[in-house]
């Protein structure tokens, strides 16, 4: 078990699965400030397989370090929470790492910071397999760190439904 009490049985189906197809991957996460890069490295040998993550927790980071358009941060855009964003973050990290899988996480973990359209525990998460996207919003319940848990679980078992 992680410190995240992950399941270290669904953390090493996912190495197994990266391993056997010869992928490599990378993350890049808000919300979760680097949690799901440190649950994908806690077994020896991720090197082999792990390219980077990075934690764009800002608005501007996203924007410098992954490349992401900043209309969708506007008054007229998607906002940070959203399918456009963790998807531009999924483009940017595969473009920069030149890796097969990207990983990319951003919602609202609270305990501040919902509205009535993105309350507290709404995350985005997008899996990048080098030309396929995939982007599901979630709403967790609990407190801040339950909702980064769930969003770690969440991400890993996507990773398991676009490898298999």
């Amino acid at each position: 078990m992680t410190e995240l009490n992950i399941a270290r049985d669904q953390i090493l189906e996912v190495i197994d699965k990266l391993t056997a197809k010869k992928l490599t991957i990378a993350t890049a996460e808000s919300c979760t400030g680097g949690w799901l890069a440190q649950v994908l490295t806690s077994e020896p040998g991720s090197s082999s397989w792990f390219q980077s993550g990075f934690v764009p927790y800002s608005n501007e980071s996203k924007q410098s370090l992954l490349n992401v358009p900043s209309e969708f941060f506007g008054c007229d855009g998607a906002g940070a929470v959203s399918e456009e964003v963790v998807t531009a973050m999924a483009k940017g990290v595969i473009a920069i790492c030149k890796t097969n899988l990207a990983i990319t996480i951003s919602g609202i973990a609270g305990p501040e910071g919902g509205t009535r359209e993105k309350p507290v525990g709404t995350v985005w998460i997008a899996w990048c397999w080098e030309q396929e996207i995939r982007a599901k919003r979630f709403l967790f319940a609990g407190d801040r760190a339950q909702v980064r848990r769930a969003a770690v679980e969440a991400a890993l078992l996507g990773i398991l439904e676009l490898v298999s």
